[in-house]
């Protein structure tokens, strides 16, 4: 029997020291990737540094031609949308809070537009910060409610809202976003899992894999990142920056990719038919690094360490039996018109 395929994919911005657009797509494209997720762009090489939602229409047209010239798709927009506050209190923290009509006619719009803009039909998305200090689970509904509404902007556009597990948001864990799916029941609303940001909340193989199995009957896509435990950090229940340091391939964390990767082989199938019937090409496998640092909004790892991750993610791939396609030579001659 055949071993079941994915797509394998990167966010960019990782793969750049200067965040300019030839930089990311000539190193995703030397890699051998024919996938990307657009955030931080400076178009012109000028150094200056917009997220791809902000980036008007004339910006995203050239955008799409060259990404065209580098033969490079786009996965999905890395948007930002749900990283606001859930409720209008001051908890200290610096998140904003944008009363959700006005973020539905703004950020949700511009993602959208993006979307349009450079041919995907999904966007990445987060479940919101509850207020400091409370329980993530008492505010599932209230997020839910939320999300709802920018999952039906999205599917009345056509496009599909994955919504990404992360710390210190309402969805932080396997069973939250799990939750918040059940409730919504919206065919357009998938889960991503990130075994990095499960992790990253001093959790092991075993319950990274647990938290895995909550996610999959909802699973889009995933998110390859990985995490060593600094058993010597004080755990306080949340992820500071200081935690931010520790992330390494998917071959040597603490996030047990090889078990995670090995049952979502058997799933494959199921999981790839779904999203082509969405419309998206296939399972995506996207790399997401951070192996020089990360943070609130994004991570950076470099030409090299891009390429150092996705060598990692191919050696699992290969030891669990999935099979994924990068670049030869047959695209080279296909390119030059052979």
């Amino acid at each position: 029997m055949p071993n079941p395929n994915i797509l394998i994919s990167a966010f960019a911005d990782e793969a750049a020291n200067r965040k300019t657009a030839l930089e990311q797509f000539s190193a995703l494209a030397a890699i051998g990737l024919r996938y990307y997720s657009p955030r931080f762009i400076d178009l012109d090489g000028t150094g200056t540094v917009e997220h791809v939602v902000d980036l008007n229409k004339s910006k995203l047209k050239r955008l799409a031609k060259l990404q065209d010239e580098f033969g490079l798709s786009v996965t999905s927009i890395g948007a930002r949308i749900g990283k606001v506050k859930l409720l209008n209190v001051d908890d200290g923290s610096h998140n904003k809070f944008i009363a959700m009509d006005k973020y539905l006619k703004t950020e949700v719009a511009n993602t959208i537009r993006a979307a349009h803009g450079l041919g995907t039909k999904l966007v990445r998305g987060f479940s919101f910060y509850h207020p400091i200090g409370s329980k993530p689970e008492d505010h599932v509904a209230h997020a839910a409610d939320q999300i709802g509404q920018i999952v039906d902007a999205c599917a009345a556009e056509g496009l599909v809202y994955g919504l990404e597990i992360e710390p210190n948001l309402v969805g932080e864990t396997g069973p939250l976003l799990a939750a918040i799916a059940k409730k919504l029941k919206h065919p357009n609303m998938v889960l991503i899992y990130d075994g990095g940001n499960i992790a990253a909340q001093n959790k092991d193989r075993l319950q990274c894999f647990s938290e895995f199995l909550d996610m999959l009957p909802y699973l889009g896509w995933m998110h390859i990142k990985d995490y060593a435990i600094d058993r010597r950090l004080n755990w306080s229940g949340a992820v500071d920056e200081e935690r931010l340091k520790n992330f390494v391939p998917a071959d040597v964390g603490d996030a047990g990719h090889d078990a995670v990767l090995r049952e979502l082989r058997e799933h494959l199938p199921k999981l790839d038919k779904k999203m082509k019937k969405l419309g998206v090409p296939g399972f995506f496998l996207e790399t997401e690094p951070h192996l020089k640092g990360g943070g609130q909004f994004g991570g950076f790892s470099g030409p090299d360490g891009m390429g150092v991750a996705v060598r990692a993610l191919c050696s699992v791939l290969d030891y669990v039996g999935i099979d994924y396609s990068i670049r030869n030579f047959d695209d080279i001659r296909a390119a030059r018109g052979f």
